[in-house]
């Protein structure tokens, strides 16, 4: 996603100055692709730019970027403006944003409810969190990354959403493939059921975005499973916070856990039906 977005940014005109990824000779490809260089420190990319936008996998990785001392993105980072685009918990956005604004910087949420093409095309859906004020300041930046966009409140709000957008989403990803697997055990024409469901109440935006994979057993990663199970866990976390049960978002992350468990994290998150066709994966357990 990041490697994409810094694209298009180059190809709308924006100079992208500094790369960074833990994978060294990813930093360093992309680098030369777009004519920035391949920092090998993270304060060095700070020093190097004005909007520093990060995408990282989950909190742990948050705080380790944003870390108080040692090699870390808050060195130079006064009057810096900072996007972070990932899903993480509430809390972290808000912790960055406090870290920020002890550095003299601007820390602003940025969640993505899109996939690698439309971050290299520049159609992205973006909910924003943070300060309207950052945010009118970076928004043309952000107006070439997206194809729509809403500022949903302050700092750690736009996580809370992309956290509800991401459970439901999971939930009718395991619903499709258990319609599937099940219609297929039956003997139905699995294309024909997929025709159907379209035209009808089990019609969904993962239907036309997963079903064929599911049916073809195409499971190129867009959205891992791995990452389906961190993004449902956030969610019923804050469901617990609340005091609130929601049996059909833990019985999905239970299948996406299951999948990180039997190998198949990594895995787009359409392969959830590798669980539900019947004869396609043995389970370890079994």
């Amino acid at each position: 996603m990041g490697a994409n977005m810094a694209r298009r940014l180059k190809d709308v005109g924006y100079p992208v100055t500094a790369v960074y990824d833990i994978r060294t000779e990813s930093a360093q490809q992309l680098a030369d692709e777009i004519g920035a260089e391949a920092c090998t420190e993270l304060a060095r990319v700070t020093k190097l730019s004005d909007v520093i936008l990060t995408v990282v996998t989950d909190d742990a990785a948050m705080k380790q970027i944003f870390a108080s001392g040692g090699d870390t993105l808050l060195k130079h980072a006064k009057g810096k403006i900072f996007i972070n685009c990932a899903t993480v918990s509430p809390q972290a956005h808000v912790r960055v944003e406090a870290l920020a604004q002890k550095k003299g910087a601007y820390s602003l949420e940025a969640c993505m409810a899109s996939s690698i093409t439309q971050a290299r095309e520049g159609s992205l859906y973006l909910m924003i969190g943070g300060d309207q004020d950052v945010f009118e300041r970076v928004k043309p930046i952000l107006d070439k990354l997206s194809a729509s966009m809403r500022h949903v409140g302050g700092a750690g709000q736009a996580a809370k959403v992309k956290a509800l957008v991401n459970m439901v989403m999971n939930i009718n990803t395991a619903g499709l493939a258990e319609g599937l697997g099940l219609g297929d055990a039956l003997g139905l024409d699995v294309a024909m059921l997929r025709e159907v469901f379209s035209q009808t109440g089990a019609n969904s935006q993962v239907l036309h975005t997963d079903g064929e994979d599911m049916q073809n057993r195409d499971h190129s990663c867009y959205f891992s499973a791995a990452h389906a199970a961190k993004d449902s866990g956030i969610a019923l976390k804050l469901a617990k916070e609340q005091g609130l049960t929601l049996p059909l978002a833990a019985a999905t992350l239970k299948q996406y856990r299951r999948m990180t468990e039997e190998g198949l994290g990594e895995l787009d998150k359409s392969g959830v039906a590798e669980l539900t066709f019947t004869g396609r994966h043995q389970s370890k357990s079994a």
